[in-house]
């Protein structure tokens, strides 16, 4: 069969620096493989992906897709078998193709670890979309490694900077005390900084505070955060998946990426 060399790409979300990281990567390796890359959205619900997989039929070879929204049962249904495809951050019990995924319970356990290290001992935390495995999985983690003391102080989100803003504005209203702040992403702990600024709190000596991915922008707001190497994560899905398509009979793969603890001045002061 005539190959296109060209991979197609299915992300929830084509904007913000998650990722803007992730399309990075995929480009480095793209050009580095010889491959050319067709983009598309995959949002909830499985008629879009269909849309989307009609549309780049037979003009891929294959696919990567990021699909944390998904459960098994839907990404059977867009993904046939006969698609070669690696699957990022989709439920672990997806065996049907090759799947990457970021182990959340190390990254969550490190920052509630940090924190009583320095001392706080209430931590709020802002999750994520209630549909979305990640933010499942950093949940879970962060109520087990809190314990039940915190768990009045759980908060939902959905990922963006506004509901990081607006779920610390409510904790703040609500009059509960509490000494640190964990966002499941970067984005939300760019919000909940925003709002504590806008509020008269001091970070860190009021209130700490932690997100999670360490996109680009998290440096240069000095946030301590969990360090997933996005872009490497993409990297790494790109070329699995053009290996695969280089050997057919090559097996499936199931990996699990460790992230790591980044320390800034959100946490730990200047």
């Amino acid at each position: 069969m005539a190959k296109s060399h060209t991979v197609g790409v299915l992300l929830p979300d084509l904007h913000g620096e998650f990722f803007s990281e992730l399309l990075r990567g995929m480009d480095l390796e793209a050009n580095r493989r010889g491959y050319l890359l067709l983009f598309s959205n995959l949002h909830a619900g499985s008629s879009q992906g269909v849309a989307a997989l009609r549309a780049m039929r037979g003009k891929v070879d294959g696919l990567v897709v990021m699909a944390p929204h998904l459960n098994e049962v839907t990404i059977a249904q867009v993904l046939p078998p006969s698609m070669r495809a690696v699957l990022i951050n989709a439920p672990g019990d997806v065996r049907s193709h090759s799947n990457i995924r970021v182990d959340n319970h190390v990254g969550v356990q490190a920052v509630v670890a940090h924190l009583r290290e320095l001392g706080r001992q209430r931590i709020a935390y802002i999750g994520g979309p209630s549909d979305n495995i990640d933010a499942q999985e950093r949940a879970a983690a962060f109520s087990a490694a809190a314990g039940e003391s915190e768990s009045a102080l759980m908060r939902d989100g959905d990922f963006s900077v506004e509901s990081g803003e607006l779920a610390i504005r409510h904790l703040l209203e609500e009059g509960v005390a509490f000494d640190s702040v964990f966002a499941a992403n970067d984005m939300m702990a760019l919000g909940v900084l925003r709002g504590l600024e806008a509020a008269g709190r001091r970070v860190p000596s009021d209130i700490a505070v932690a997100g999670f991915d360490d996109v680009p922008l998290a440096s240069y707001l000095h946030l301590t955060t969990v360090r997933v190497g996005i872009a490497e994560l993409a990297r790494r899905a790109l070329g699995l998946l053009i290996d695969e398509l280089a050997d057919p009979a090559r097996p499936l793969t199931a990996e699990r990426h460790t992230p790591t603890l980044v320390e800034r001045q959100t946490t730990v002061g200047s």
